[in-house]
């Protein structure tokens, strides 16, 4: 450790690095795309999310997607953006939008990392368990939207009833 570092800055390191080293710990599947870009694959409670982080050196902010595999039909984009409106009220990190090409839905949140453009461990752990959380947590929404036929604001009250115990 170099004089006047902290422990937790002998930790940090290149965003992508870090994440990588995060899956590994985890033992979850990945590959670099590049050198500033990484895609691996996140088991979640209701599906298996493709993860994708890009690093942009030029304003120091990583940017996180996460994608639950959801498809929709051009006939259901009008709920499935109500129902977005509603959800994203809620959510203090991040946002889920739809992607025009090929609408897919995903979970995207940039974080602006410092002028070191560095990512401590706590960070890539903190940011990667935010996306599966939200992702697990409105999964059954965009499902109720898309095959249960549910208003938006159905599919939401329907999606946030919190099971007690276990079956």
């Amino acid at each position: 450790m170099m004089p006047g570092q902290s422990e937790s800055e002998r930790d940090d390191a290149a965003p992508v690095d870090m994440l990588a080293s995060l899956f590994d710990a985890r033992g979850w599947t990945y590959e670099f795309v590049s050198d500033d870009e990484l895609l691996g694959e996140i088991q979640g409670s209701w599906a298996k999310y493709q993860l994708r982080a890009i690093w942009r050196a030029d304003d120091n902010v990583l940017q996180l997607l996460c994608l639950p595999d959801i498809r929709v039909a051009e006939d259901k984009r009008a709920p499935l953006y109500e129902v977005m409106a509603l959800i994203n009220e809620q959510l203090w990190l991040g946002h889920f939008d739809l992607w025009s090409n090929g609408g897919v839905l995903v979970y995207r949140h940039g974080l602006m990392l410092g002028d070191d453009g560095l990512l401590s461990l706590d960070q890539a752990q903190t940011a990667v368990e935010a996306a599966v959380d939200e992702c697990d947590r409105f999964y059954p929404a965009f499902q109720f939207i898309l095959w249960g036929d549910k208003s938006p604001a159905e599919a939401l009250a329907s999606a946030l009833v919190d099971a007690q115990g276990e079956a």
